[in-house]
C-alpha cells in the first residue's frame, strides 16, 4: 500500500515540473530530499517565500542609525589597505628624497661652473642692489621730502616704520610663495611692484599718497633678499655655494654706494628739476629716487631672460622642463670654455612623488572665473602655511631657534647702531652749533640791505622796516616775534630758518620756492605745519652721505675676507668670529668723542659685521630642504626686519640722553648670538636636502 505522504511529493513533481517540498507537521527529517535533490532556481521560489531573502532583509539596527557588522569589517579593511598604500608611498618618497640631492648634486659637477652662473650672478646682483639702494633712499630724501610737503617729526617716523614694516611683510609673504610658485615668477613679481610704485612716489605731491606708494614698494623689495640666495644656492654646486654668495653679497655694498653717491651728486642742485603751476613740483630728490630704479630695472630686464630653478621643478615632479634647463646650463658652461663636443649624459632624475592634484578647480558648469581664483589661491595659501608650520618639526626646531636667535641678535645691533651713527653725528654738529649761536634781542633795522649770509642765529622781538634780503643763504637762523614791514625777500636759499610768531606787513617773498606778495596791512605768518621752512630749497649736509657712503664702502675688506675663507674654514667659524669682533668695536665707541672718531668706528664696525651677515645668509640656505628654503629664509629674513624696528626706536631714544645704554646693548646682543652661532650645524660639506 502506498504510503500517502510519498504520493504527495509525487504528485507536487509532476505538477510543478520541478522540486518542491513542503514539510508537514510530523516531520521527515531522514528522507533522500535533503542530499538528492537539486538547488532551487530562484524562479522557482513559492509565493510563501518570495522577498524573504537574506540579503534583501533589512538590518533591524539600521532604523536606531547604527551601521552593519559587514559594513564595519568592510570598512576597516579599506583603512588598513590605505594605510599600508602610505606608507609604501612614504617609504617610497623618502627614498627618492634621498637619491635626488646626490643625484642633483652630481648633475651640477658635470654642469660645472662658468660663463651661464656668471650672467645669473649679476643678475641676481643687481636685485639685491636694488634692496640695498631702497635701503637707503627714505633716509636720504626725508630732509628735502619734509620741507616739500611738509612733514612733522611724527609723520618722518611713521614713514621710516611703515617701509620697514612692508619690507618684513614682503619677506614673509614672497619667501614662502617662492615655494610654491617658483623662484624666477615671484622675483618677477617683486622686481614689478617695487618699480612701479617708486616710480608712482616720484610724483606724489602729498604725504599720504608718497607714504602709501613707499610702502608698496617696501612689500615688493622686501622679498628680494630670500628668493635671490634661494635661487642662486640651487645653482650651485657644493664647493662653490660659501665663495660665490659671498660674492654676491657684495652688491648689497654697491647698493650702498650707488644710493650715496647719487643722493650726494643730485639732491643737493635744487635746481635739477621742474614744476607745473604751483601744484605740482618736481625738485632733486625726486630725481633721485627715479634714478635709484635703475638697478631694479635692469635686474627685471634680466630676469626675463633667466630659467627657473631646475631644483624647484624637479621638487614639484617637472622632470622635463628641469632635464632641459640642465642641459642649458652644461651647453653653455663647456662651450665658453672650449669643449663644444660634450654631451649632457643625464637620462632620467628621480623626482619625488606630490600630489596630482594641486589646486581644487571648480569643474561644474556654476563655476565663474572668479571662483576658480578663490579657490585656486585659497589652496595656495593653505599650502605656505602649512609649509611654515612644518618648519616647527623636531628635526628642524633646535637649529631653527638658534638661527632666530642669531639673526634677531645681529639685526638688532647692526641697525640699531646704523640708525644711532648718523643721528649721533647729527647730535654732536648740534652741540657745536649750539655752542657758537649769536642772539640778537629787540634789534632794529631800517632801509639796509641784507647781502651777506645769515648762520647760526636767533633773532628775537626784532623790528626790521623797508629792508632787502637778496641772493643770501640763510642757515639755522630762527626769527622769533618780530616785525617785517614793507620788507623784500628774492633768491634766499634757506637750510633750518623759521618764522615763528612773527608778523609780516607788505612783505614780498620772491623766488623763495614759493611767490608770497602779502598785502592789505598786518598778516602773521604761519608755516602749513610746524617745522615747515621759509622755502623748498635744501641744502643737505654733506657730512651724512660721505658717512653712508664710507660705511657702505667699509665693508669691502669684510666681503672679500669672507668669501675667501668661507669654504675653507667653515660658516660657523666666520659668523661667531665675525660678531665676536663686531662687539669690541662696539666696545670701542665708548672712548669716542668727535666726529672724527664715530666715523672711524663706525667704518670699523661694518668692515667686521659683514662677514657675520655673509655667514648667516649661506648657511640660512643650506640648512633647509628645498621645498622649504624661501619660506625659511623668508622668515628669518622677517624677524631681521622687526629686529631693526624695534632697534631703531630704542638706540634713537638714547641720542642726546646717554650713549652708554646703546652701546651696551649692542656690545651684548652681538656677544649673545656669537655665542649662539657655535652651536650651529655646520654646512660646508652639506648637500642640499
Amino acid at each position: 500500500m502506498d504510503d500517502p505522504y510519498q504520493n504527495n511529493v509525487n504528485q507536487q513533481v509532476t505538477e510543478g515540473g520541478d522540486y518542491t517540498y513542503t514539510q508537514d507537521g510530523g516531520g521527515h527529517d531522514g528522507y533522500p530530499y535533503q542530499t538528492d535533490y537539486p538547488p532551487q532556481d530562484e524562479d522557482a521560489r513559492s509565493d510563501a517565500t518570495e522577498g524573504a531573502d537574506e540579503d534583501n532583509q533589512m538590518y533591524e539596527g539600521e532604523y536606531q542609525g547604527i551601521p552593519h557588522p559587514d559594513e564595519i569589517k568592510e570598512a576597516r579593511r579599506a583603512a588598513r589597505a590605505e594605510a599600508r598604500r602610505k606608507a609604501r608611498m612614504a617609504a617610497q618618497q623618502e627614498e627618492e628624497e634621498d637619491i635626488l640631492p646626490e643625484q642633483y648634486e652630481n648633475i651640477m659637477e658635470d654642469c660645472g661652473h662658468g660663463r651661464f652662473q656668471w650672467m645669473l650672478f649679476f643678475v641676481l646682483g643687481l636685485a639685491l642692489m636694488a634692496d640695498g639702494v631702497d635701503g637707503f633712499v627714505v633716509g636720504f630724501v626725508l630732509p628735502s621730502a619734509e620741507k616739500d610737503m611738509c612733514i612733522s617729526n611724527a609723520d618722518k617716523g611713521l614713514l621710516g616704520l611703515l617701509v620697514y614694516v612692508a619690507m618684513m611683510v614682503g619677506a614673509l609673504v614672497w619667501g614662502g610663495l617662492c615655494d610654491k610658485m617658483g623662484r624666477r615668477k615671484c622675483l618677477i613679481y617683486v622686481l614689478t611692484i617695487d618699480l612701479v610704485f617708486s616710480f608712482l612716489s616720484c610724483f606724489a605731491q602729498s604725504y599720504g599718497f608718497f607714504l602709501f606708494f613707499r610702502f608698496c614698494s617696501g612689500f615688493g623689495i622686501g622679498g628680494s633678499i630670500p628668493i635671490v640666495y634661494t635661487y642662486f644656492t640651487e645653482f650651485l654646486q657644493m664647493d662653490k655655494r660659501g665663495e660665490h654668495l659671498s660674492w654676491l653679497c657684495m652688491f648689497w655694498m654697491l647698493g650702498g654706494l650707488y644710493a650715496s653717491f647719487t643722493a650726494w651728486g643730485i639732491i643737493p642742485h635744487y635746481g635739477w628739476g621742474f614744476s607745473i603751476g604751483s601744484e605740482f613740483q618736481m625738485h632733486s630728490w625726486r630725481l633721485f629716487i627715479l634714478v635709484c630704479l635703475f638697478p631694479a630695472l635692469a635686474a627685471l630686464i634680466g630676469i626675463v631672460f633667466m630659467p627657473e630653478s631646475p631644483r624647484f621643478l624637479l621638487e614639484n615632479a617637472r622632470h622635463d622642463e628641469a632635464w632641459m634647463i640642465l642641459r642649458r646650463v652644461h651647453d653653455t658652461n663647456w662651450k665658453a670654455k672650449g669643449e663644444p663636443e660634450r654631451v649632457f649624459t643625464v637620462g632620467n632624475i628621480k623626482t619625488p612623488q606630490t600630489q596630482e592634484d594641486e589646486f581644487i578647480e571648480i569643474q561644474s558648469d556654476t563655476g565663474t572665473a572668479f571662483q576658480r581664483w578663490t579657490v585656486r589661491h585659497m589652496t595656495m595659501l593653505q599650502q605656505v602655511m602649512a609649509n611654515v608650520m612644518s618648519l616647527s618639526a623636531p628635526e628642524l626646531r633646535l637649529q631653527g631657534l638658534f638661527l632666530v636667535i642669531v639673526w634677531f641678535c645681529m639685526a638688532f645691533s647692526y641697525h640699531g647702531l646704523g640708525v644711532w651713527f648718523p643721528d649721533m653725528i647729527k647730535y654732536m654738529q648740534y652741540e657745536e652749533y649750539e655752542s657758537k649761536v649769536r642772539v640778537f634781542h629787540r634789534e632794529r633795522v631800517e632801509r639796509f640791505h641784507f647781502n651777506f649770509s645769515l648762520v647760526n642765529q636767533v633773532h628775537r622781538e626784532g623790528e626790521y622796516v623797508h629792508d632787502k634780503f637778496a641772493n643770501i643763504e640763510m642757515k639755522s637762523v630762527k626769527f622769533e616775534s618780530s616785525l617785517f614791514e614793507n620788507c623784500y625777500f628774492e633768491d634766499i636759499k634757506s637750510t633750518n630758518t623759521f618764522f615763528e610768531n612773527c608778523t609780516i606787513k607788505n612783505t614780498v617773498f620772491y623766488n623763495t620756492g614759493k611767490i608770497q606778495k602779502l598785502q592789505n596791512g598786518e598778516h602773521h605768518f604761519s608755516p602749513p605745519k610746524k617745522g615747515c621752512h621759509l622755502n623748498f630749497q635744501e641744502e643737505n649736509d654733506i657730512v651724512i652721505y660721505l658717512v653712508s657712503f664710507l660705511g657702505s664702502l667699509a665693508v669691502l675688506p669684510g666681503n672679500i675676507i669672507s668669501a675667501l675663507f668661507m669654504d675653507k674654514i667653515g660658516r660657523i667659524r666666520i659668523i661667531g668670529g665675525s660678531m665676536l669682533v663686531s662687539s669690541a668695536c662696539t666696545f670701542l665707541l665708548l672712548l669716542s668723542f668727535s666726529q672724527g672718531a664715530v666715523i672711524c668706528w663706525q667704518c670699523l664696525f661694518y668692515g667686521a659685521s659683514v662677514a657675520a651677515w655673509n655667514g648667516l645668509e649661506v648657511i640660512s640656505v643650506e640648512l633647509y630642504p628645498s621645498s622649504k628654503r624661501g619660506t625659511a629664509f623668508g622668515i628669518l629674513n622677517g624677524i631681521c626686519k622687526f629686529a631693526a624696528i624695534i632697534a631703531s626706536f630704542i638706540f634713537a631714544a638714547f641720542i642726546g640722553v646717554t650713549k652708554i645704554i646703546p652701546i651696551f646693548l649692542a656690545f651684548a646682543a652681538l656677544v649673545c648670538g656669537g655665542l649662539v652661532a657655535l652651536k650651529l650645524p655646520e654646512t660646508r660639506e652639506k648637500i642640499l636636502s
